[in-house]
C-alpha cells in the first residue's frame, strides 16, 4: 500500500513522461531492507539507486544529502522512528525530491506524523511493484524539467565598526529603513553583532526568533522558514533581530552562508549589522558583499583602528568597501582633514554629521533617523540613493507620505 499525502500534479507537455529514470536515495541502518528495497526501486536497472547508511544530521551532512539532487529519498521508517522522523522534518521543506517513507506499520497515526514531518509518499515494506511504480510515477511528475529561472541575487550590504560604540549599528539600521521606503525594494536587515545587537532597540521591535535560531537550524533554512523568523517594521522593513537575552553562539561559516544565500534570494537588499566582529571577515559576508561599509570616527582610535583593519581586510578591490566617518563635526576635530585621509589611506566616502538631540530623540521613541528631516537623515538617504540609483525626489516622495502611526 502506499499513501500520498499530496495531490499528484496533472501531466502536461512540458513535465518529463512517466518512466524517466529517477535517481534515488535508500536511506537506512538495515541493509537487509535496503538491499530488498533497492531490487524494487532499480525498475530492471533504470532507477539509479544509492544506499546511505544509517540517517544524515547535523548541518552538514544534510546539506551534503540535499547537494547530490535526488529526485527522490525514500527512509527507512522503522529501524529508528525518531531519527527517521527528524531526517524528514529536516528536508522535507527545501529538497527538491520527493520525500518518502516505508514501513511494516499502517498505524494511522504514524501516518499522520509522517504527514506532518513533510514525507510525501507511505509505502507499506515489503514493496508491492506496482504500488512502488504508481509512487515512483508521482516523483517523475513532481520533478521539474529545467531549474527554475534565477532570480538575480540581492545586494550585500555589510555595515561593520572600526571599534565599538561607533554608529555601526545606527548606520545599518537606518540605511535598512531608507533602502525599505524607496520603490520596489524589499530589504532584510540581519543582526549579526551578536549576542547582544541593538538594531531591534533603535527600531522599537521585539522578534519572537533570533539571528541565532536561524544560524543553529540551517539545515532546515529555505523561505518559508525564514519568513517565520522575521518581525516586520511599520516603514515593510523586515528585520531578524538578535536574542533578547544573552545568548552564546559558535560560528558555523555553513550555517551564515545557507543563511545569507536564502535571504538573497527573497529581498532585494540584505543589510548585515556586524558590529565591530572581526569574526565574520572569514566567511561569505566578505566573499559575496556587494559593499562593506566600515564605520569609524575621527579620532585617534578608531582611525588607528580602521587604518588597520584596512590594510588587513580591504586592501585590494574586493570587497568593494566605503568608509561612512559617522559623528563628523568638521569645526570640532582634533584631526586635521588630511591626517584622517593618510590614516584611512584614502578619503572617506561618507560623513555622517554629528547630531546628538536626533540620536537621542530616535532612541528614546525608537523612530528611525531617516523618517525626519536632519542631516544625519540626509545623508544616509543618500547613502541608499547610491546603492539602488533612485531619484532623490522618489525616496523623499514616499517618505513624506509615510506616517509611523496612522
Amino acid at each position: 500500500m502506499a499513501t500520498d499525502f499530496s495531490p499528484r500534479p496533472e501531466a502536461s507537455a512540458a513535465e518529463p513522461s512517466v518512466g524517466e529514470p529517477l535517481s534515488i536515495a535508500l536511506i537506512g541502518p538495515n541493509e537487509q531492507r535496503r538491499s530488498a528495497a533497492a531490487m524494487v526501486l532499480t525498475h530492471g536497472g533504470r532507477n539509479a539507486i544509492r544506499e546511505i547508511y544509517g540517517y544524515p544530521t547535523g548541518l552538514e551532512e544534510i546539506a551534503k544529502l540535499l547537494d547530490e539532487g535526488y529526485d527522490a529519498l525514500i527512509v527507512d521508517l522503522d529501524s529508528d522512528p525518531a531519527a527517521a522522523l527528524e531526517l524528514v522534518e529536516s528536508v522535507g521543506a527545501e529538497a527538491r525530491a520527493t520525500v518518502m517513507v516505508y514501513s511494516n506499520s499502517t498505524d494511522p497515526d504514524l501516518l499522520v506524523r509522517c504527514m506532518q514531518a513533510g514525507a510525501r509518499e507511505f509505502l507499506t515494506y515489503p514493496f508491492a511493484p506496482e504500488v512502488v511504480a504508481e509512487a515512483l510515477t508521482g516523483a517523475s511528475a513532481r520533478r521539474p524539467v529545467t531549474p527554475p529561472s534565477a532570480k538575480p541575487a540581492g545586494r550585500l550590504l555589510a555595515v561593520m565598526g572600526a571599534k565599538g560604540g561607533v554608529g555601526a549599528t545606527l548606520v545599518a539600521s537606518n540605511l535598512a529603513v531608507a533602502l525599505a521606503l524607496q520603490r520596489n525594494q524589499k530589504t532584510l536587515l540581519i543582526d549579526l553583532d551578536l549576542p547582544l545587537g541593538g538594531a531591534a532597540l533603535n527600531l522599537g521591535l521585539m522578534g519572537e526568533f533570533s539571528t541565532i535560531d536561524a544560524l543553529e537550524a540551517a539545515g532546515r533554512m529555505d523561505a518559508r522558514f525564514l519568513g517565520q523568523l522575521l518581525v516586520r517594521h511599520a516603514t515593510g522593513l523586515t528585520v531578524l533581530t538578535a536574542p533578547g537575552r544573552y545568548a552564546q553562539y559558535t560560528m558555523d561559516n555553513a550555517a551564515i552562508e545557507k543563511l545569507i544565500r536564502v535571504a538573497r534570494q527573497e529581498f532585494d537588499n540584505v543589510v548585515l549589522d556586524l558590529g565591530a566582529h572581526l569574526e565574520w571577515t572569514g566567511t561569505a559576508i566578505y566573499r559575496e558583499a556587494t559593499t562593506v561599509y566600515l564605520v569609524t570616527q575621527a579620532s585617534i582610535p578608531e582611525l588607528r583602528n580602521a587604518n588597520r583593519l584596512i590594510g588587513q581586510f580591504f586592501a585590494g578591490p574586493l570587497p568593494k568597501t566605503e568608509i561612512v566617518i559617522n559623528r563628523y563635526e568638521p569645526r570640532a576635530l582634533g584631526v586635521p582633514e588630511q591626517e584622517i585621509d593618510k590614516a584611512l589611506t584614502r578619503p572617506a566616502q561618507w560623513k555622517v554629521p554629528n547630531d546628538y538631540p536626533a540620536v537621542q530623540k530616535m532612541q528614546i521613541h525608537a523612530t528611525p533617523l531617516v523618517l525626519e528631516d536632519s542631516a544625519i537623515a540626509r545623508q544616509i538617504r543618500k547613502m541608499a540613493q547610491a546603492v539602488t540609483g533612485q531619484e532623490p525626489e522618489a525616496a523623499e516622495k514616499k517618505k513624506k507620505g509615510f506616517r509611523l502611526f496612522s
